[in-house]
């Protein structure tokens, strides 16, 4: 799997670009493979995948906090259209407290 990984000043925020293989039936692109994403550093375990679809333009889909014990990582996919997805960081004793991407 060849992927592009650009890491943005959030450190725990990347952006992750799949290669992606065409030919004259379509494409093919393998979105998650843990031991290819494990050489990047990106260990975690999934522990829920969902799929949403709005219909209007300019939905707004879920506010995210959590905490430990109940963290999750997120990896968040716009396979039609376009998205706006916003991380901010909120941790009080962190040094990019306020910022977000």
């Amino acid at each position: 799997m060849t992927i592009d990984v650009q890491k943005t000043f959030l450190s725990s925020v990347l952006i992750i670009t799949p290669k992606r293989f065409e030919d004259d039936r379509g494409f093919f692109e393998e979105t998650w493979n843990s031991s290819s994403f494990k050489k990047y550093g990106i260990e975690t375990s999934f522990v829920q995948d969902n799929h949403s679809y709005s219909r209007e333009i300019a939905t707004l889909r879920g506010l995210h906090y959590q905490s430990p014990p109940y963290a999750q990582d997120k990896l968040v996919r716009c396979t039609q259209g376009s998205i706006l997805d916003v991380a901010v960081d909120i941790r009080k004793k962190s040094p990019t407290y306020g910022e977000w991407i």
